[in-house]
């Protein structure tokens, strides 16, 4: 089973992505995550984007659909893949579709976190993390049983992203639906979207998405 999450920063795409992996078997393909390892990995492809990152530059279209193609090779993914970060345009989406019809593959779903902006702000912009573990909190949603000390470790310091700002935030969302609204109607001719409320409680979330798959 192959799928695409959709959603901005903060809509939970990767916490529903490993709980795919852990019920389902599939791998979280993560361009970013897969760039960096193969920029690590030292190969000619990696070393191709390693200078095209050096200069500043976008890594283009096919290199990352080559880099996608070569992951999708590997034997931990045979029972199926969760794409996040990537296609972000129609041209990209075609080439993905491209790819994977010369393997014989498809996507069987794609499905898009809706999220109500305002509240989303509030969800990103009240995240901290402990610096010792890296457990996760929230200002409003979950707070420490002790304030100020860390149910896992112990640990009394706490650390933000410098990103999880509302501004930065709101920019990355604006960015987003900007991204995305043109590769909507592009699946939705195709059959293959749908949508959950990635606004509901975690485990309601997950209720949604295996009732899409089956």
């Amino acid at each position: 089973m192959n799928l695409i999450l959709l959603g901005p920063p903060g809509a939970g795409k990767g916490t529903q992505a490993r709980r795919l992996e852990d019920t389902r078997g599939l791998v979280q393909l993560s361009t970013g995550d897969m760039l960096r390892a193969l920029v690590a990995s030292g190969s000619p492809l990696g070393q191709q984007a390693k200078e095209i990152m050096a200069a500043g530059k976008l890594v283009p279209d096919e290199l990352v659909i080559q880099m996608i193609s070569e992951r999708i090779d590997q034997p931990d993914v045979k029972n199926g893949f969760i794409l996040d970060g990537f296609p972000r345009t129609v041209a990209q989406a075609d080439a993905l579709d491209r790819m994977l019809a010369d393997k014989g593959l498809k996507l069987d779903h794609v499905i898009e976190m809706k999220v109500d902006d305002a509240a989303l702000v509030e969800r990103i912009t009240g995240r901290y993390t402990c610096a010792k573990c890296g457990k996760g909190y929230h200002e409003t949603f979950e707070k420490p049983k002790v304030d100020g000390v860390c149910d896992s470790c112990g640990g009394t310091e706490f650390k933000r992203r410098a990103d999880d700002n509302a501004e930065t935030v709101k920019t990355r969302l604006d960015q987003y639906h900007a991204q995305t609204a043109p590769i909507l109607p592009y699946y939705r001719d195709r059959g293959v979207l749908k949508s959950v409320d990635g606004m509901a409680d975690i485990d309601v979330v997950t209720g949604q998405l295996n009732a899409i798959l089956g």
